[in-house]
């Protein structure tokens, strides 16, 4: 990690850039498999398959047997850490559901809005080198307790061309009905689109690499809603050496193992304890099975020295984590100033993997700066928010004059004759 210090704010700007963000080649190359799918369905998604993965796809859809052959190979203490994490996920999505309003706004004028579950939606499951099964938790959970009346999962296989026995159980323990084969950005393009196996949805969740993240984004231009643009992995972490340097390190590099793609940032008040985290950094990295992918990460990621806290405060809003772990002083103090973030982990004791697995806030989070805009994944997220509104008579004609008024300023006759033909109607 190259290490900055006290950069001037002319600057920020080129360290907080991502290492995927705006690549043209991946944008072409997604808009190809986009087509691809969208014009030959399920061949496409064979091809791909072959051209990509270099394996061919023979069944597309998951069967019932591969799934309960999943549940035997599945470890009894994995089980037991679904059912802890699942139980947490639950009751901290279940405190979030939404209610219906209902606000008579003038004497006979009723407004409400209601919450209406996503009929359709379509989760993302990343795989591959590491098939997350803890994001099938985060988000077949919410879409349960919404109420969402078809739930489609998409994930990778593994070289052996199966799905991850993880992912398969966790899929069937939270009710997941139908899972596929699929990974990339044809996965998406799939539930997007539909083809003669997958089915379309309302909606797309879930993170990825930046194939996924950008077909996501193409596709919300005219196809499809998406949660949000979520991937490749990345976290910054704020140390002020009040905690031992190794926590620091621990949770660099726990987000630097995601990819080669991911990005992580250190932000302190001085050299000493830049260069005591990056020491542990370097200890602790050598033990990892995944050391490949945190050196291309960390490669792509920097070490930056404030000695003014106020500008750790606004680099840390500038950047605008996912994920942003403060091991300072004053945690909750800091937290106060940040107004940019998809998940804030308050404290040396809060470890970002708290949050990816089992404290009970949804880790598909807004990444490349997306915070400043996006909201992480939630039970709203779910739902869509409709209006009705009522009116008497009596209501109508204390509307009358104002709607009247308004519509023909704005030259919209019919609008104001939709009023007045009522009121003669009486």
């Amino acid at each position: 990690m190259e290490t900055f210090l006290n950069p001037s704010r002319e600057r920020w700007a080129d360290l907080c850039r991502r290492p995927s963000s705006a690549n043209p080649v991946v944008r072409e190359r997604v808009e190809i498999i986009l087509q691809r799918v969208r014009e030959q369905g399920d061949e496409a998604l064979r091809q791909l398959s072959l051209e990509i993965d270099h394996r061919p796809l023979e069944q597309i859809e998951v069967s019932p047997g591969e799934i309960l052959e999943a549940e035997v190979r599945v470890s009894p203490d994995v089980k037991r850490a679904v059912a802890a994490a699942e139980a947490n996920i639950r009751a901290f999505h279940e405190a979030q559901r939404p209610r219906e309003i209902s606000v008579e706004t003038a004497p006979g004028v009723r407004c409400v809005q209601r919450p209406v579950p996503i009929e359709r939606v379509g989760l993302y499951i990343p795989g591959g080198t590491a098939p997350l099964f803890s994001t099938v938790l985060m988000l077949a959970v919410p879409a349960s307790i919404a109420g969402c009346a078809e739930v489609v999962l998409c994930t990778p296989t593994g070289a052996d061309g199966k799905v991850s026995p993880e992912v398969l159980y966790t899929a069937a323990y939270c009710g997941v009905q139908r899972i596929f084969k699929l990974g990339g950005a044809q996965a998406v393009a799939a539930m997007a689109y539909g083809t003669q196996s997958v089915p379309k949805v309302d909606k797309i969740f879930g993170p990825g690499n930046q194939y996924v993240t950008t077909a996501k984004q193409l596709l919300s231009a005219g196809t499809v809603a998406i949660d949000m643009p979520a991937g490749p992995s990345e976290v910054m972490v704020v140390a002020d050496g009040s905690a031992p340097a190794s926590f620091a390190a621990a949770d660099l590099l726990s987000q630097a193992e995601h990819g080669a793609d991911s990005q992580v940032m250190l932000v302190t008040p001085d050299e000493a304890t830049a260069a005591a985290v990056q020491a542990e950094v370097t200890r602790q990295m050598e033990a990892l099975p995944r050391a490949a992918y945190v050196q291309q990460a960390l490669d792509k990621s920097r070490a930056v020295v404030f000695a003014d806290e106020q500008d750790r405060v606004d680099f840390a809003n500038v950047y605008a984590p996912e994920h942003l772990i403060l091991a300072v002083k004053d945690p909750w103090g800091f937290a106060a100033r940040i107004t940019a973030a998809g998940s804030v982990f308050v404290g040396a004791w809060t470890p970002e993997s708290a949050g990816d697995y089992a404290s009970g806030t949804n880790h598909t989070l807004p990444t490349c700066g997306w915070a400043r805009s996006f909201s992480g994944v939630n039970l709203d997220s779910f739902y869509r928010k409709m209006t009705l509104q009522e009116l008497t008579p009596e209501g109508l004609r204390g509307l009358a004059d104002t709607i009247v008024t308004m519509a023909e300023a704005e030259g919209l006759q019919a609008h104001a004759d939709a009023v007045k033909i009522r009121l003669r109607h009486e």
